[in-house]
């Protein structure tokens, strides 16, 4: 049995409609600092990072206590927009009130690459990521249709397990009415 760790990054020092790759905040770097505290036992895990900025910064806590590398995989990057950066704030927020069936094929590939490539992972896996990639695998795991079926906090760690070609969903991670930025 494989264990998968889905982390959201930590709170950024912008707004998703303001920065297209932003760092993290100072409260951020606190949120990566616990990440690393929650998960240092799991000293054999393979570290993947979405390659943007506040993925790889809360990441970097915890690849440095357990002295592994970091990889950097594009299949966990953030939900692509199909808009400009000033109008990606109200893009996002009608997309979170729809449902996975209603989107564009090219969001259905973005789901579908993220699902297969959990079915490749092998030894345990600590993945950084962002609030819509957890969403995308938590609803396909509860069969949920709405694109937000939870609303993982910044730093939350949700923990999968996957035995064979069986994949499930073990805890989700601390959820909060938090604004996306």
């Amino acid at each position: 049995m494989v264990s998968i760790y889905l982390v959201r990054h930590g709170e950024a020092s912008a707004k998703w409609g303001e920065d297209p790759d932003p760092g993290l905040s100072a409260l951020g770097r606190q949120q990566a600092q616990q990440v690393r505290d929650q998960l240092e036992a799991c000293s054999n895990a393979n570290i993947v990072s979405s390659p943007l900025l506040r993925a790889q910064e809360t990441a970097l806590p915890l690849a440095n206590v357990l002295r592994e590398s970091m990889t950097i995989d594009d299949t966990y990057r953030e939900l692509p927009s199909p808009v400009g950066l000033s109008d990606r704030q109200a893009w996002l927020k009608d997309f979170m009130k729809q449902n996975w069936e209603e989107q564009d094929q090219r969001i259905q590939a973005w789901r579908d690459a993220i699902w297969s490539s959990l079915f490749e992972i092998e030894g345990d896996t600590v993945i950084f990521t962002h609030f819509m990639v957890i969403n995308a695998v938590v609803s396909r795991l509860t069969n949920a249709s709405p694109t937000v079926c939870c609303v993982p906090d910044n730093g939350s760690i949700t923990q999968l397990h996957l035995e064979g070609h069986a994949l499930k969903l073990v805890e989700l991670g601390h959820q909060h009415k938090t604004l996306v930025n």
